[in-house]
């Protein structure tokens, strides 16, 4: 149950409390009235009276009314305390309407509320908490995405500086050597490239704000999948001087969006990549149960901070703030990767020490797609 909906009790507590503070005194006050009335009756029949007197004519009115004049008190009665209760329970509603703007306004302090109204106030107190650690995390994010777009912006500018100087020295000198030709534009090349990278970066940042994530579940072999995104990454283990290691369940059915899980793990084995040490293995395990798939990615490498691996699923955190440039990426690669792993029903998590970080993804068997949002 979210925490923030009320039992019913709770809902209908102050509501029971008014109404049978209500009746409590309805009855105790037409219970006063015919007590009052019954002894009056008995004094005034143990006096003699006067029958010429005001007051002797003034009490047999009375009595001679009686039937009427005591449903009337009864009626009045009940009609003041109604008011009086009434007025009470539009009393709360104030109070509630009145701390209720510390939601918005949080520098204002806790919040405030009759005894009676304990429950409500815990609740209104954890909703004020919850908004402001929401507001916490999204001043980091914006300000994680500015410094992003910073960076970018600045790293836009150096590799386009370079295509240029090159381009120019090649065009200015058409006598240049043809080593020297193939030099500049192997350089040229390679920061085209390196720009090529940085732009898509900016429209993975504008994708991944503007996109709503839709699944086209299919039936696949998992253990396939898997074999074959590892082989597809040999060439960039060898690039980087890494070996790989494999130990893959076979036969490993499941219900799932292969393309955007196949980006989780794409984005995990990339990951590892560029935080593995050199001469070291990046490994892959996955094994499966009755009721989940859990596919395990190992690397050696520096040890993540505990408080860098809080925030690791964070869009836009990078774990290298520094932001080489053969490692720079947008800071959305495990966020993206998290997001298509809960819609699964499943989850994602990391763990590092020793230098050594494990991300583990954990699928369950039966199918539980989540909608987007949740």
């Amino acid at each position: 149950m979210n925490r923030y909906n009320l039992k019913k009790t709770t809902h209908s507590g102050i509501t029971k409390k008014l109404v049978s503070q209500c009746a409590l005194w309805m009855v105790f006050w037409a219970v006063t009235v015919f007590v009052t009335a019954f002894v009056g009756a008995w004094i005034c029949a143990q006096i003699r009276w006067d029958y010429n007197s005001f007051i002797y004519k003034a009490l047999s009115l009375i009595h001679d009314c009686i039937l009427v004049i005591i449903p009337t008190l009864i009626l009045a009665g009940w009609i003041f305390i109604f008011c009086i209760l009434l007025r009470k329970s539009f009393s709360y509603f104030d109070k509630i309407v009145y701390e209720s703007e510390k939601l918005v306004n949080i520098d204002n302090g806790q919040i405030n509320l009759p005894p009676e109204m304990k429950d409500i106030q815990d609740t209104m107190n954890a909703l004020r908490e919850d908004v402001i650690k929401n507001r916490m995390l999204a001043r980091e994010a914006e300000q994680r995405k500015n410094d992003l777009v910073l960076y970018l912006a600045h790293d836009l500018k150096t590799p386009l500086t370079s295509i240029i100087g090159y381009l120019t020295l090649l065009n200015a000198e058409p006598d240049i050597s043809v080593e020297s030709r193939a030099k500049y534009t192997g350089i040229a090349l390679e920061k085209a490239q390196r720009l090529e990278q940085l732009i898509n970066e900016f429209f993975e940042i504008t994708r991944f704000n503007m996109q709503t994530l839709t699944l086209e579940p299919e039936r696949i072999n998992l253990s396939l999948m898997l074999e074959q995104t590892m082989s597809e990454f040999l060439p960039i283990f060898k690039e980087h001087s890494l070996t790989s290691s494999a130990e893959i369940q076979p036969d490993v059915e499941m219900i799932c969006d292969p393309d955007k899980l196949e980006r989780v793990f794409d984005n995990l084995l990339r990951n590892a990549v560029n935080y593995s040490y050199k001469n070291s293995t990046v490994s892959l395990a996955m094994i499966a149960d009755n009721e989940k798939i859990t596919v395990a990615v190992r690397n050696h490498g520096k040890t993540i901070p505990k408080e860098k691996l809080e925030k690791i699923f964070e869009q836009f955190f990078r774990i290298d703030s520094a932001r080489q440039s053969d490692t720079g990426g947008a800071g959305l690669g495990l966020a993206i990767a998290k997001e298509i792993v809960v819609r699964h029903g499943g989850s994602i998590s990391a763990s590092s020490e020793n230098e050594n970080t494990v991300f583990t993804v954990v699928l369950p068997t039966v199918p539980n797609f989540q909608s987007y949002g949740e």
